[in-house]
């Protein structure tokens, strides 16, 4: 029974993650008129949390293996929480922005650690587990934009906040009497490695948010020095790791064929799903003429697509394997990707939208058969290194899905009309994702493959 409290309590936490996050974005016109802050300064507030997140993704994996679950998964409840107080309580853009980050710190950190104790606590069904735990964050992207414009109407955008709150202190609560301490490795963190992951990752991601959001002269210098700084850490934190006794990443997890394979896959994935989503309702208006509250809800279909499929295919993972899933999902991603690039005009203010609907529930049919497989695959190769895979496969599909607003910003804005531009956008990505599938076939075909690999 133990054993499920816990399961719930986690994805309880995936869960505040996936409101907050989402319910943000609802708020985020409220908060940029409130402070008068520009566009380009304000912006911080939502790309913030993609850039904490991106970084601490792996560290929080890697503080997990040595210090336990519970420990470290209590410590990043509390920062989120914390984080949510400051953010509530910000006088001004500048401190909203450093506390948001602060937040992000700990959301970052639910999902490798999460996914470590669930693997713990069902050693036996640890694949459909993992699965349904992950199809937590697309009920949480239908109920965020839906609380967070009622919050924001009702009580101002500091009420966002102040909800995580009260849930906050009551994930911590039961996680701290239901979770054991689980194991430890013990050791010390590689504070030298994670300094130097972490400039690694901000420059290039601050880099990408600079063309992403501007494209002068000087936005393109301050890109390339930030690229070339970027290349300089990377190059100083592989060699420290491939140096010091207890690297905050197993180079094996970079460097295995399989779980380079994994690597890539998750970036693409994350550049064709995660990342471009997010122009989707600028799409809905922009070339279906729907109206912003309409263009906000048109993402709703994807969400009801991808818990189905997800639910589906985590219970169906021991039969089906990990290959089948991923590769029929990536075809139903392809084929959405398609649809909407083609372009279809003078339809009626009703079937317009509708058909964007299908399209966005083809994307979550296929997205929710990715997933759960794409989280498992290659686990069983290192299953004493959950945490850290998971943190490493989040951190490649959160630099994805930034790379990918980056670029499709820069392609939005150099084309004349914006649907040649989403054009460009989604065939393109469409290519790619045909290019990854090689990648499918290079990673473990089920758990019982992986197991082969080992020579188990």
């Amino acid at each position: 029974m133990t054993r499920y409290i816990i399961f719930i309590v986690v994805s309880l936490s995936l869960l505040l993650v996936s409101i907050s996050g989402t319910s943000v974005s609802v708020a985020f016109p409220n908060i940029t008129a409130e402070f008068g802050a520009s566009l380009i300064l304000a912006g911080w507030v939502l790309s913030v949390n993609q850039l904490a997140g991106t970084v601490i993704m792996p560290l929080a994996g890697k503080a997990g293996d040595i210090f336990g679950g519970k420990r470290t998964f209590l410590l990043s409840i509390a920062i989120f929480t914390l984080g949510s107080l400051f953010s509530a309580i910000a006088p001004n853009i500048e401190l909203l922005i450093a506390a948001r980050f602060f937040q992000a710190i700990g959301a970052g950190a639910f999902l490798p650690l999460a996914t470590s104790i669930i693997s713990e606590y069902f050693p036996d069904s640890r694949q459909q587990a993992i699965g349904l735990f992950s199809s937590v964050f697309p009920i949480g992207m239908i109920i965020g934009p839906n609380i967070g414009g009622w919050l924001t109407e009702a009580f101002g955008w500091r009420s966002v906040f102040w909800l995580n709150i009260p849930l906050g202190i009551c994930v911590f609560i039961f996680a701290f009497i239901f979770l054991k301490p689980g194991k430890t490795e013990g050791g010390k963190l590689d504070m030298t490695g994670a300094g130097l992951l972490t400039g690694m990752l901000s420059a290039l991601l601050v880099g990408l948010s600079q063309i992403g959001s501007s494209r002068s002269a000087e936005s393109w210098a301050i890109f390339l020095a930030l690229l070339v700084l970027s290349v300089v850490l990377g190059y100083f934190f592989l060699r420290h790791e491939r140096r010091t006794k207890e690297p905050i990443i197993d180079l094996e997890v970079l460097r295995g064929k399989p779980f380079q394979a994994a690597n890539y896959f998750n970036l693409i994935y994350g550049a064709a799903v995660l990342g471009v989503m997010a122009f989707i309702p600028l799409y809905a208006t922009s070339v279906f003429g729907m109206s912003t509250l309409a263009s906000g809800l048109i993402l709703t279909p994807r969400s009801v697509g991808q818990m189905l499929s997800s639910f589906v295919t985590s219970m169906s993972l021991p039969k089906w394997g990990y290959r089948w899933p991923m590769l029929i999902g990536t075809g139903f991603i392809i084929l959405s990707l398609v649809l909407l690039g083609f372009e279809f005009s003078g339809m009626s203010k009703l079937s317009g939208p509708v058909l964007l609907g299908v399209f966005m529930f083809i994307t979550g049919i296929g997205s929710g058969a990715v997933a759960p497989a794409a989280n498992n695959a290659c686990i069983e190769l290192m299953p004493n290194r959950i945490a850290t895979i998971t943190g490493v496969r989040g951190m490649f599909r959160q630099f994805g899905s930034a790379l990918s607003i980056a670029l499709t910003s820069l392609v939005l804005d150099n084309f004349l009309h914006i649907n040649i531009g989403f054009k460009v956008v989604f065939f393109g990505l469409a290519v790619i994702l045909v290019l990854s599938i090689p990648f499918i076939f290079a990673m473990p075909r089920s758990a019982k493959d992986s197991c082969k690999v080992e020579g188990k």
